[in-house]
């Protein structure tokens, strides 16, 4: 099958990240809705949500063009929640902010550019998109 006649991509409903049509899927691909096997078994449950209406929260009490850390939220949830430690929930955060970005909501930079949330590594910003609840 040529490049331009796969299907688009689709994002996991887990972790946010893009998952690129693979021969293997051929026959399923409309119900593939994550990218692994790990991502199935997680799903996305309340602590997910609370971190990404976190985000959400932290987004709109900041300037328009400002942005946010991921640990912020964690933070946040954690302090909620009655976590002592929020350094568990910043792996959660960072899919939580890659499916906002899936929704068109924010945006992730690094360097103040917007950059593939597939992709990135290392520290990373969080800020409004175009779509903004």
């Amino acid at each position: 099958m040529s490049r331009e006649s796969r299907p688009a991509d689709k994002t996991c409903l887990a972790c946010g990240r893009t998952i690129t049509w693979r021969k293997k899927w051929e026959r399923d691909w409309d119900e593939v809705r994550y990218c692994s096997a790990a991502c199935r078994r997680r799903g996305v449950g309340e602590v997910d949500r609370a971190l990404e209406d976190a985000i959400v929260v932290l987004l709109d009490r900041r300037a328009r063009d400002a942005t946010i850390c991921p640990s912020e939220a964690a933070r946040q949830v954690a302090r909620d929640r009655g976590l002592e430690e929020w350094r568990e929930l910043m792996k959660p955060a960072r899919r939580a902010a890659r499916r906002l970005v899936a929704d068109g909501e924010v945006e992730i930079v690094q360097q103040g550019r917007v950059v593939d949330p597939s992709t990135a590594r290392g520290p990373i910003r969080v800020r409004r998109g175009d779509g903004t609840r």
